[in-house]
């Protein structure tokens, strides 16, 4: 502000004129630009390390996740007052004929966890498996463990798809919305309608044996961990072994797989629809 007194012209400085104090400012930009210089956000390398701890943790929240699933199908069974076929070990030597399922058969129970309709898939799924062998439960077959393994794990999954297709089945069945002409034919029309369905069954009729052609899956993996997958992309086959087991062993075990695979499809919905982290 200046105004004039005689010849002198006076100048003060009114508070509103004073500047603020930029003396601080300055060296404290140039000390954050510094240490933006000196500590960049994320190295190459912290980035590499980031993404490996996010897969670790991803890894660790899936394993999670199976075995809550796992425990849960488990759980149903229980309900369903049903056993699970234990692992398959040597046979006992006191069998002469050296069968591995001595387990006790739980047909019935199983066959009592599926609607009318899902069973009648379940029967064309055997049939596909067991061939003309369908109805013969005593005669005994050498069969290789790994083939067991790849059918027991192809059902797991016709079951889970199979469920999927009769849930809607069922609904539509309730609300009276069912297509005209619903008939007998409808397990023919749900299998290719739903090719997932047809894509899973394999049997003793393949070409090239029992459950031949069945591709290598995480699932297959889970089912039979001590099976490895060669750089080619086949199976190891080195560590195989041949099994005596009862044609009615066998319907068993695909009849427990069956419902294995509609259980996980249940337990599956159940978990995603509460906590949403069902991976996919």
């Amino acid at each position: 502000m200046a105004f004039v007194t005689g010849k002198r012209t006076v100048i003060r400085a009114s508070s509103s004129d004073v500047p603020e104090p930029a003396a601080p400012i300055a060296p404290l930009q140039l000390e954050d630009a510094e240490k933006d210089k000196e500590e960049p956000s994320a190295s190459g390398t912290d980035l590499v390390l980031y993404r490996r701890i996010a897969e670790v943790k991803a890894n660790d929240r899936r394993k999670a996740l199976e075995e809550i699933l796992y425990a849960l199908v488990v759980q149903k069974f229980m309900d369903a007052n049903v056993s699970l076929v234990p692992a398959i070990a040597p046979p006992s030597s006191s069998d002469p004929s050296g069968r591995v399922d001595t387990w006790p058969s739980e047909d019935e129970k199983l066959e009592r966890l599926h609607s009318p309709e899902a069973y009648e898939m379940i029967q064309n799924h055997l049939a596909l498996i067991l061939g003309n062998r369908l109805g013969d439960s005593s005669s005994v077959a050498q069969i290789s463990k790994l083939r067991v393994g790849q059918v027991y794990a192809a059902s797991v999954m016709y079951g889970y798809f199979l469920k999927r297709v009769d849930q809607r089945f069922q609904l539509e069945k309730t609300m009276k919305i069912l297509p005209q002409g619903t008939g007998t034919s409808d397990s023919v029309k749900s299998e290719q309608s739903h090719p997932e369905l047809s894509s899973w069954a394999g049997g003793v009729s393949s070409p090239g044996g029992f459950g031949y052609g069945i591709k290598p899956s995480r699932l297959r993996t889970y089912v039979m961990p001590e099976i490895t997958i060669t750089p080619e992309g086949t199976i190891d086959a080195s560590k195989d072994e041949i099994i005596n087991i009862s044609f009615g062993g066998l319907r068993r075990l695909v009849l427990e797989a069956v419902t294995f695979g509609s259980f996980l499809w249940d337990v599956e919905s159940y978990v995603d629809s509460r906590y949403h982290f069902v991976a996919n």
